[in-house]
């Protein structure tokens, strides 16, 4: 057990500046015999005073922004191929009874499949690869925007349908004056639910199979006692999200719902 506990340790050292006062809390561990109750006191001691600054060391180092970099990335590619597909899907689904039938044995599964199954089953089928890590975080999202998008297209207005054919309007065209803002209520409850499920995996996600990424930070963190690092990173992460809603989701939602008229 000293074994694991020292190796994990050494190897965590090479992945941040915080963990590198591992190395002198485990030396003790080595030593033939093992080492005495005060002794290791001491050693936890001397790594929780050097702690107090691991947030700001990270934020020096720019291994904080980097991290966070990494994980807004993954969260950015899977949302918006989750979105993509689950729009197409749940149109499809709304408009066409027959797929509607075929496919909804397959909605319900990945709605019910836990998530850590479909991201091990990633790993595994796929490798530990960037390719994986995404794909896990889309198809965890995907059957959520895909039934938001569904009950949306089984409640656009037929009379507008109606019209738009009476006019000869063309199928883009259709889409972008008559189904879309229609749906957009929808596509936005699904992309807000969406993307507060996506920030979640993704940090799961890299806790078991990357390299890098909040995730990955945190679960090193945890392993190494470390409360100040997990809360730079959680804050740090935090703090993201609520630009990200505030300064992006919010406005946008207000624009594409901009024709809808507002009750007096």
């Amino acid at each position: 057990m000293r074994v694991l506990f020292t190796t994990f340790w050494l190897k965590s050292a090479v992945r941040n500046s915080s963990a590198r006062r591992a190395i002198s809390i485990a030396a003790p561990f080595t030593a033939e015999g093992g080492a005495s109750e005060s002794a290791a006191s001491a050693c936890l001691d001397r790594y929780a005073a050097g702690g107090e600054f691991a947030g700001s060391q990270e934020a020096r180092s720019g291994a904080l922004v980097f991290n966070l970099g990494v994980t807004l990335a993954r969260v950015t590619v899977a949302f918006m191929i989750a979105m993509m597909l689950g729009t197409a899907f749940g149109l499809a689904m709304g408009r066409a009874p027959l797929f509607d039938r075929l496919a909804d044995p397959w909605l319900i599964v990945l709605l019910n499949m836990p998530a850590l199954v479909i991201i091990v089953l990633a790993y595994v089928w796929a490798g530990l690869t960037e390719t994986a890590a995404i794909g896990a975080i889309a198809l965890n999202k995907l059957p959520i925007a895909t039934v938001t998008v569904r009950e949306g297209a089984r409640a656009l207005d037929p009379a507008l349908n109606e019209m738009a054919t009476v006019f000869r309007v063309g199928g883009w065209a259709r889409l972008r004056h008559v189904v879309l803002p229609q749906l957009a209520p929808y596509l936005a409850a699904a992309a807000r639910s969406g993307l507060s499920l996506v920030w979640k995996i993704a940090l799961i996600v890299e806790l078991l199979g990357r390299p890098n990424g909040v995730g990955f930070e945190i679960g090193v963190a945890f392993q190494l006692f470390d409360v100040t690092h997990i809360l730079a990173y959680a804050l740090a992460f935090v703090a993201v999200m609520l630009v990200i809603e505030t300064f992006l989701v919010q406005p946008l939602e207000r624009h594409v719902s901009r024709w809808r008229i507002i009750p007096a």
